[in-house]
């Protein structure tokens, strides 16, 4: 009874957090397209389409909820925290559950929603795609794997568990996974089922166990010898030998598997040193990254390990001290505890058979156990719910930002990158973050805008687009605007001008200068409806009232010609002036423009070359060109042709037809 009560607070507890959202939860309806890709020890994983989005998500089951499993879920998360910057260790997104449907059993099985790994488990891609790869794809494939495992290292995380089966591919990159669960629950629980199974990539030392000896950083580097092994043959290590119990002898005794012909010699030395039966003798696995990063910069200097060597580097027992007698007495001694051992094996960890509908949690063993694990997920949560409220602060200044720059009429992507640089903020962090966080409008309309703009993963338009569609349906300014830009320029979606105009004039009808200024744009240019410089002049002059400087660059143009306005040369200059002072570029050329030519202000060439200037090294092309005809002239400065040249040629470079004349007409006299 008291068990009961203990898994029940468990299951309380934990939809507490949920409910809290310190851990993200995923509603299981949601996912879609369930199909189980893998089975280990502990339980299944399952590959999930989320929603209407095409990104899968793993779903990772457990066979026994138990405590021990549950104390070393709470492990698991800790250690991805510590490493979750790392691009090639897989990530966790969260939580979701199955309620089981048995009314009597009110049990849940609690899920985690893992990241996808495309290509499968590292044996399954060598086994797919072996015959394609080429030496320096292998080189890249172990460099990752050694990186992985050196993050784990610097963070004093001890792997124990490297096999083919726990390194995933994704898009051809290695995703080093289970080194939370894979360290303890064996242990934990003292569960020796995956012994016989990973038997040759587990450290010998330890196999013997001669000197009651425990899995340590230098056991990783012996696992990372026999994986560099792997991915130089295509094949596991062993994979034809049938006697997994003598195995295990033989490769405590010095066995090792063959080195393949044409492998090259740097390369067989590597992981040769690496599986060295002395840990003392193996390489650290700082040394290994760098010599992998040496292979890759240098493949030339690598020698090719030729057939005819190979009988000098496969003795099947290398331990010279093995005498006959203490070999048989040996093995006959481990033998005997081995068997001992798996007959007390706890046989529910050996029914890998249960489906996901089947998996029930088994009680919490003691109350003071129960206690620990609460008392651990707590520092979790409370670490979790922190990292969220600087993120939700994060988004909220680049969603403030991207508004005021817009807003304003100037270019914002490079404004949000340098934000993102101030604050130290790892891109691709940020945005695996959001992927899992979207349950706020912003949090939907900055992952479409990263989409859009390529921040943290590739530009995609399309799913950008969807982002924006989706966000705007909750009324999200930024992302009206964004879908009716969409719209307009055929980013992500077919082009529709007449939508475009739908979004925009929704932004603009709530008061916003970025949706008047569009507006205007849209009269103007004839853009889907009739062109009407009135009405343009109308709603250039709302977004000028609001702030957007491009819009009072427009209007100023408009009150200098006479466009949809009556003309009025004082409030052009006023208006040219106030977009300069915003240091918008073409405000700053059509002031210096003013004092060049008089228009609302007396005279002053000095004062043009001076903004001229300003505009040209901004990039202006008509600034440049202008500031060109100064020099030329010498009118507000020393006359020079050479930099009159200069200037004609940036102008010209960026398309400015009277530029082009200009240096023409210059060469033919």
């Amino acid at each position: 009874m008291q068990n009961n009560e203990n898994i029940n607070e468990w299951i309380n507890w934990i939809e507490e957090a949920i409910n809290k959202k310190h851990i993200k939860y995923y509603e299981y309806e949601n996912f879609k397209n369930i199909q189980e890709i893998g089975s280990g020890a502990f339980g299944k994983v399952f590959r999930a389409s989320w929603k209407k989005f095409d990104h899968y998500l793993a779903l990772k089951s457990f066979f026994n909820l138990n405590g021990i499993t549950l104390k070393e879920i709470v492990n698991e998360l800790k250690l991805q925290r510590e490493v979750d910057f790392h691009d090639n260790i897989i990530r966790f997104y969260g939580i979701t559950k199955f309620e089981s449907e048995n009314k009597i059993d009110q049990t849940k099985s609690y899920l985690l929603v893992m990241e996808y790994a495309d290509g499968g488990t590292l044996r399954d891609y060598l086994k797919k795609n072996f015959s394609r790869l080429s030496w320096n794809d292998k080189y890249n494939l172990t460099y990752q794997l050694a990186c992985s495992v050196l993050c784990l290292h610097d963070e004093g995380i001890i792997h124990r568990d490297l096999h083919s089966r726990n390194v995933l591919v994704h898009r051809n990159s290695i995703k080093l996974a289970d080194f939370g669960l894979s360290k303890r629950i064996d242990e934990a629980s003292n569960s020796q089922l995956k012994l016989l199974g990973m038997v040759p990539y587990i450290d010998p030392k330890v196999l013997s166990n001669s000197d009651n000896l425990k899995l340590n950083e230098k056991s990783d580097v012996y696992s990372i010898g026999v994986l560099l092994w792997e991915i130089s043959s295509g094949k596991p290590p062993f994979h034809e030998e049938t006697n997994k119990i003598s195995l295990i002898y033989d490769i405590s005794q010095g066995r090792r598997e063959k080195i393949i012909p044409d492998t090259p010699n740097d390369y067989s030395n590597l992981y040769t040193e690496c599986w060295n039966n002395e840990p003392n003798k193996r390489p650290s696995i700082d040394e290994v990254v760098n010599r992998l990063r040496i292979f890759i910069s240098n493949p030339n200097i690598v020698t090719i390990h030729q057939q005819n060597d190979i009988s000098d580097q496969t003795d099947p027992i290398v331990n010279e001290n093995v005498t006959p007698n203490s070999t048989v007495s040996s093995f006959h001694g481990e033998l005997s505890n081995m068997i001992h051992n798996f007959t007390n094996m706890n046989t529910n960890e050996l029914d890998n058979t249960t489906s996901i509908n089947e998996q029930i949690n088994e009680n919490v063993s003691s109350k003071n156990n129960f206690n620990i694990i609460v008392n651990e997920i707590v520092d979790l949560i409370n670490e979790n719910a922190s990292s969220k409220n600087n993120f939700d602060i994060i988004i909220n200044e680049i969603v403030d930002l991207i508004f005021q720059k817009i807003n304003e009429g100037k270019a914002e992507k490079k404004s949000v990158l340098d934000y993102l640089c101030n604050h130290n903020i790892n891109l691709k962090e940020i945005y695996n973050w959001l992927l899992n966080n979207q349950d706020t409008s912003h949090y939907i309309f900055i992952l479409g805008y990263f989409n859009y703009y390529g921040i943290g993963t590739s530009a995609n338009k399309e799913k950008a687009f969807n982002l924006f569609i989706n966000a705007s349906e909750q009324d999200h300014i930024l992302a009206q605007y964004f879908a009716g830009d969409c719209y307009k320029y055929g980013e992500g979606i077919t082009k529709n001008e007449n939508l475009a105009f739908e979004y925009h004039k929704k932004v603009a009808n709530q008061g916003y200068a970025i949706g008047q200024f569009k507006l205007g744009r849209f009269y103007e240019s004839e853009i889907c409806v009739k062109k009407d410089l009135k009405m343009s002049a109308y709603w250039y002059e709302k977004a000028a009232n609001n702030g957007d400087l491009v819009a009072m660059h427009n209007l100023g143009r408009f009150y200098k010609n006479g466009f949809g306005v009556d003309k009025n040369h004082q409030k052009a200059f006023e208006l040219f002036k106030k977009s300069a002072e915003g240091e918008y570029s073409s405000g700053i050329m059509m002031l210096g423009y003013c004092y060049d030519f008089g228009i609302g202000i007396n005279i002053d060439k000095q004062k043009a070359v001076e903004l001229y200037q300003k505009a040209a090294n901004f990039g202006h092309k008509a600034a440049q060109y202008n500031l060109a005809n100064m020099y030329k002239k010498g009118e507000g400065i020393e006359k020079d042709l050479d930099k009159a040249i200069y200037w004609y040629e940036q102008s010209a470079k960026q398309g400015y037809q009277n530029a082009q004349n200009k240096l023409r007409e210059l060469k033919n006299n």
